[in-house]
């Protein structure tokens, strides 16, 4: 089905839903390289007031990627719930935008209709809306899960503790990783990306975090961000694994190019859950994504990469994850050329995962050749605490020495988590009281007798002279 809108004297013709959810997006650079946006803003204009008027049932009946040849399609499809979608189901797209937008439309609502909206449903109404939009809906959908503590919980807000290390030298790792815990990071995990996919290296990194936390009790979660066949290796060999990591995508060609599928991701869910890890709950996945992986695959099939983006959602809800990272700038000036798109691009990301109940962070960040500095980070970081973030990263001093991007930093989650008076997640507040890192309203002590007992026994720990 075709569409127009005319703008003046000028008739804008879209020749199917494909063109006109990408003409209507916002300006990015990866759109451009594709070959997919508008060629002005007028025709943007003209593309999102057309976009307004398809009703939602279209986007059942029309899809971008046709079923036959892609699994995630398949998977969209096949998990819709009609049910779920009837409280929504005569609405149009600008409708929805209204519906989200009203004062009546609660957490309760918008967790009804979740199973009801495909992914392309939710990537379309985000493309009509204003940040503030996407801040105040997102604000209104917590989505909790558990494992060894509570994340995402209204006025809660996490952060995944990332000690990297260029050759994963493991006091190095340990180094910054007891600095993170002295800043009150780390409660959505401890997640290191490892320099090597050597499975000795990987297990090892497994077994020093599994040994620290066991010592002390952290409640938390560790994680190393190998390939799911490794991690499945990993659990086969005994080894201490938490959370199973993995990135994916938004089309199967583009899952292809990561080595996954539907069917391996599920061969790793289940053999996580047979560990039987997890204390208060068993949510054991952890997915990142970013828009532009599927453009720089060549697997996008002509679709607007933010609507790619949202569809890895829909493989990420389909296993029940802890946590979900969008690595929003991390892919380069090529996809999201400046501080400007990238802010867009997370909040999009944060408001489009949690409308399909995905648990989603982000790891706000820019590469050193994108149009962006810590000024936009900041921004970008504020807004997403308002709108309810699960969690962010903090990496030493914001500045990643093995991945060599710019992240956020173990004093900027200590900024938002004060000016919004944000907690940690509560197992782990009471871990840190405990330790005399922090008091019980989550303040950190800074008298020179406090956090003793984790600093002393973490000389013996790491055999420090």
């Amino acid at each position: 089905m075709s569409y127009a809108e005319t703008i003046g004297s000028r008739v804008y013709r879209f020749a199917d839903l494909k063109a006109l959810l990408a003409k209507a997006s916002p300006l990015r650079s990866g759109d451009q390289l594709a070959g997919v946006a508008a060629a002005s803003e007028e025709e943007r204009v003209a593309a999102k007031m057309a976009l307004a008027q398809v009703p939602l049932r279209a986007f059942l009946n029309d899809a971008l990627i046709p079923y036959e040849s892609d699994e995630v399609t398949r998977l969209i499809v096949d998990s819709h719930s009609l049910g779920a979608f009837a409280e929504i189901a005569h609405l149009t797209v600008g409708d929805f935008r209204n519906w989200l937008l009203t004062s009546s439309t609660d957490a309760a609502a918008l967790t009804r209709i979740t199973a009801g909206l495909t992914p392309e449903m939710v990537a379309a109404v985000s493309k009509l809306m204003r940040n503030q939009d996407l801040v105040a809906v997102a604000r209104k959908r917590p989505v909790v899960t558990r494992f060894r503590n509570t994340v995402g919980l209204p006025g809660h807000m996490s952060v995944r503790l990332q000690p990297n290390h260029p050759t994963d030298d493991v006091k190095g790792i340990a180094a910054s990783m007891l600095d993170g815990l002295m800043y009150g990071c780390g409660d959505a995990m401890i997640g290191i990306n490892p320099a090597t996919d050597s499975l000795a290296a990987i297990t090892l990194l497994l077994r020093m975090i599994d040994d620290f936390r066991e010592r002390y009790q952290v409640p938390t979660q560790s994680c190393v961000l190998t390939h799911v066949t490794n991690t499945i290796a990993a659990i086969e060999k005994g080894a201490p694994v938490d959370l199973v990591f993995q990135s994916i995508a938004g089309t199967e060609q583009a899952n292809a190019g990561f080595g996954i599928s539907l069917a391996l991701l599920q061969e790793a869910h289940e053999a996580a859950l047979s560990l039987k890890r997890g204390t208060v709950g068993n949510n054991v996945m952890y997915f990142e994504t970013g828009q532009g992986s599927a453009l720089s695959a060549n697997a996008h099939h002509g679709v607007d990469q933010q609507t790619c983006e949202v569809r890895a959602y829909a493989v990420a809800r389909r296993f029940d994850p802890f946590l979900v990272n969008t690595v929003v700038g991390f892919i380069g000036p090529e996809y999201l050329y400046d501080g400007k798109q990238i802010t867009r691009a997370g909040l999009e990301d944060h408001f489009c995962g949690k409308l399909l109940g995905v648990p989603m962070g982000c790891d706000i960040c820019y590469t050193n050749h994108a149009e962006a500095d810590q000024d936009d980070m900041d921004n970008l970081l504020t807004l997403l605490g308002v709108a309810g973030i699960n969690f962010i990263m903090g990496v030493p001093g914001a500045d990643d020495v093995m991945l060599n991007y710019q992240s956020t930093s173990f004093h900027d989650a200590l900024y938002v988590r004060d000016v919004l008076g944000l907690r940690r997640a509560p197992e782990f507040e009471e871990w840190l009281e405990s330790m005399q890192i922090a008091d019980a309203r989550g303040v950190l002590l800074s008298a020179s007798a406090a956090r003793q007992p984790l600093l002393e026994g973490a000389r013996e720990w790491m055999d420090f002279p």
